[in-house]
């Protein structure tokens, strides 16, 4: 699957950005001073002090998770489950390593929320080279378990979309929904034409496809976001999918009218005005079906704010690691029934 390349060059991606400074090629200011001396007779820039140990320890499971976005005990499940990565450190780290907690609260709370690096640097009391270091380090290690989190479902597992699909709106044979979404970024240095999409920001295209838990299982985000859905939809590898081996007893997705229809998407007819009762019928119920997937889009967006917002990120190829990261988070808290309220954007 196109999972495993894609893998393969986010290992040496990060590597190397976690080898060098932040984009701008700066330092930790604290940095500058320990090696060269106050010389311009500054103080070294006053931030929150033990934040994580006085406020964070302290907060009760409710705030924590109005916080965080997640419950405490999803946050230790991370732990452990990211926490023997996060504990090696590179020979090209600094004096004292962050502790595992704070690397995952600091990055959670980049995704959770559309704060600044320089506000996230005063809450967490490090420097911005770090902060940048620590949230692109956490990404590579949650996008290592991308195959475990965000995978096709089974023949068991599509049966059981079908039949919940069928019971609740009686559209038959509905393995999920497909849909995109921007994601807004900064303008990027080259070729910034072609990520002004038709609402006139500039973003990248996210494809997602989600059951009807809401859970996604296939992502897929990258291209500018002048770029059609249909062609995403083929550039995503998605259409390959379409053998009875992924689509089992005929089953399909439902798309909306940005896709064209194929024997695995089920799209609403063209409302021209001349439709009849029947294919008015079928569009009713298609699109209450097709509502699953705007839902997951929500839902991913509301838990992980920062979506909603402009990314900070100017690299281009880095971005839909970070995105695809928080979609495994998304249905590591969905597998683990740590839900939130569905907002509304």
């Amino acid at each position: 699957m196109e999972y495993t390349i894609i893998g393969i060059g986010l290992v040496g991606a990060v590597q190397n950005l976690l080898e060098s400074s932040d984009e701008d090629d700066s330092s930790d200011d604290e940095d500058l001073i320990y090696c060269f001396g106050n010389r311009a007779g500054q103080g070294i820039i006053p931030r929150t002090q033990d934040y994580v140990e006085n406020t964070v320890f302290r907060m009760s499971d409710e705030t924590f998770k109005s916080h965080f976005r997640m419950r405490r005990d999803t946050f230790e499940f991370l732990i452990n489950l990211l926490g023997p990565d996060l504990q090696k450190q590179s020979v090209h780290f600094g004096r004292h390593p962050i502790p595992v907690e704070k690397q995952l609260l600091l990055s959670i709370w980049t995704m959770a929320t559309p704060d600044s690096y320089r506000s996230v640097c005063d809450r967490f009391n490090v420097g911005k080279a770090t902060a940048w270091r620590t949230v692109w380090k956490v990404v590579k290690s949650i996008y290592n378990f991308l195959p475990i989190y965000v995978k096709w479902p089974t023949r068991e597992e599509a049966s059981i979309t079908s039949n919940h699909m069928y019971r609740k709106y009686g559209f038959p044979n509905v393995l999920g929904a497909v849909d995109g979404t921007h994601i807004r970024i900064a303008q990027p240095k080259e070729h910034q034409a072609s990520y002004i999409n038709r609402k006139g920001f500039h973003s990248l295209q996210t494809q997602l496809v989600c059951d009807h838990k809401f859970k996604i299982i296939h992502a897929y985000c990258g291209q500018a976001g002048s770029v059609h859905d249909a062609r995403v939809f083929r550039l995503s590898n998605l259409q390959n999918y379409c053998t009875p081996e992924f689509f089992p007893d005929d089953t399909h997705l439902l798309g909306d009218k940005a896709y064209s229809i194929q024997p695995c998407i089920m799209v609403p007819y063209r409302n021209n005005g001349n439709l009849n009762e029947d294919s008015v019928r079928y569009n009713k119920i298609h699109s209450s079906a097709r509502m699953m997937i705007e839902r997951t889009n929500a839902l991913l967006k509301g838990r992980f704010r920062s979506l909603l917002d402009k990314l900070p990120f100017k690299r281009t190829d880095l971005i839909p690691y970070y995105v695809i990261a928080c979609c495994i988070l998304h249905n590591i808290c969905i597998m683990r029934d740590d839900l939130i309220d569905i907002p509304f954007l």
